[in-house]
């Protein structure tokens, strides 16, 4: 059984893959989905519960025959567009989180793996960055850089980096006494080509696991963020800042709370899960198992 056969065979990287793909549509489709623009705001529709209509006024002065699918919340604006684009912001800040931890990880990782006399100056960097809770580290540099959706990836990704620099280190450390990098070493091969052809390529599948739990932990972690009022301003939804808003009315309107988190919670599981899956796919020892 090949490594495609075994990834369709897989049902958390199935189930993941359909849930994300739902996610993805639905992000995607926002615009269409989203019956007016998230960020209108009427004071005669505040707090009114799921299948009201009404005369709803839009940003641009005019007004429009609108129902509210979800309700509204207690500043008049439709919960169900702003649920709907929340999506986008999620998955956005997961994505770029992941990559840009990747990319930044993957570097320092190399280095420090590669080359002995950089190890133990990064390792000890990483490690007292390690020492930081991630998510105090993430509300410090939030306040430090302003919120917007760059500073919050770059909030998100920098507690990340330490732990997929370990992790590439680790596979550098063990991949650099392979006898193909030693015979390209023996052939005078530049060190940049060793480490972008040769050794990279081979970290790359623990690398794509590591990616998805980093995407995970980032949604969740920016949901946390604005759920304190520290992530993104309000005039952009996302499910942590409606959540926030909500909160305060709970118990007369939880729906305010439970529509974003029952976006929320299946999205991360759901990135868990195709991380979980793709770990055994591209596993060697579950390959051999799998034979």
């Amino acid at each position: 059984m090949n490594a495609y056969q075994r990834l369709l065979a897989n049902g958390s990287v199935r189930f993941g893959l359909g849930v994300l793909g739902l996610m993805l549509l639905i992000a995607a489709l926002a615009p269409f989905l989203g019956t007016v623009d998230p960020a209108a705001m009427d004071s005669n529709f505040i707090n009114k519960t799921a299948g009201d209509a009404g005369v709803f006024a839009l940003l641009d002065g005019t007004s429009v025959q609108h129902t509210f699918w979800l309700g509204t919340d207690s500043f008049g604006r439709d919960l169900f567009s702003r649920v709907i684009y929340g999506t986008r912001v999620s998955l956005l800040v997961g994505s770029c989180t992941a990559v840009l931890s990747l990319v930044l990880g993957g570097g320092l990782g190399m280095l420090a793996g590669y080359f002995r006399a950089l190890d133990a100056i990064l390792m000890r960097v990483m490690d007292g960055l390690m020492a930081i809770p991630a998510i105090l580290l993430a509300i410090a540099l939030v306040a430090a850089l302003g919120a917007t959706i760059g500073t919050v990836v770059v909030a998100i990704a920098i507690p990340e980096v330490p732990r997929v620099t370990r992790l590439v280190r680790a596979l550098v450390l063990s991949l650099r006494e392979e006898p193909f990098v030693e015979a390209a070493r023996a052939l005078a091969t530049p060190t940049s080509v060793i480490l972008f052809r040769h050794i990279l390529p081979n970290a790359m599948a623990p690398l794509i696991v590591q990616g998805t739990f980093v995407a995970a932990s980032a949604v969740l972690t920016e949901a946390i963020l604005s759920f304190l009022g520290l992530g993104l301003p309000p005039d952009i939804p996302t499910w942590g800042n409606i959540m926030a808003e909500g909160r305060v009315q709970f118990s007369q309107y939880p729906g305010n709370v439970l529509y974003p988190a029952l976006l929320l919670v299946p999205t991360v599981l759901a990135v868990n899960l195709l991380g979980d899956g793709l770990r055994d796919v591209l596993d060697p020892k579950f390959a051999k198992r799998g034979t």
